[in-house]
C-alpha cells in the first residue's frame, strides 16, 4: 500500500478497501471483479487492497473477522461494509449511490 491509510481514506474521493489474504480463495475471486470496477470507475472511486496478514493493526481497528471484507469510506467514515464476494453490478451501484 502506498501512502498512509488514514490519509487515503480521508480524501474527498470515496475509497473502497478490500481487506484480503493471499491464502483466501474467495479473495482471489474478488480480485478480478475489483480490477474491472477500478477500470470503469477510477474517476469516481479509489480502490485499495489491504492484506490482513501484513496489516494486523488496520484489520483489527476495523474488526475484520473474515476475508474478503469490503468497506467503502467517504471522508474517512465507513458508509458501507460487506464480508464475502461482491459482484460487479453491486459495486457499481454502490459507487453510483455514494459519489
Amino acid at each position: 500500500m502506498k501512502g498512509d491509510f488514514n490519509e487515503i481514506i480521508n480524501s474527498s474521493k470515496p475509497t473502497l478497501v478490500d481487506f484480503y489474504a493471499d491464502w483466501c480463495g474467495p479473495c482471489k475471486a474478488q480480485s478480478p471483479i475489483l480490477k474491472e470496477v477500478s477500470h470503469e470507475a477510477s474517476d469516481r472511486v479509489r480502490i485499495i487492497k489491504i492484506d490482513v496478514d501484513k496489516n494486523n493493526l488496520v484489520a483489527s481497528k476495523y474488526q475484520i473477522r473474515g476475508v474478503p471484507t469490503l468497506i467503502l469510506f467517504k471522508n474517512g467514515q465507513p458508509v458501507w461494509r460487506q464480508s464475502g464476494v461482491a459482484n460487479k453490478q453491486q459495486l457499481m451501484n454502490l459507487i453510483a449511490q455514494n459519489v
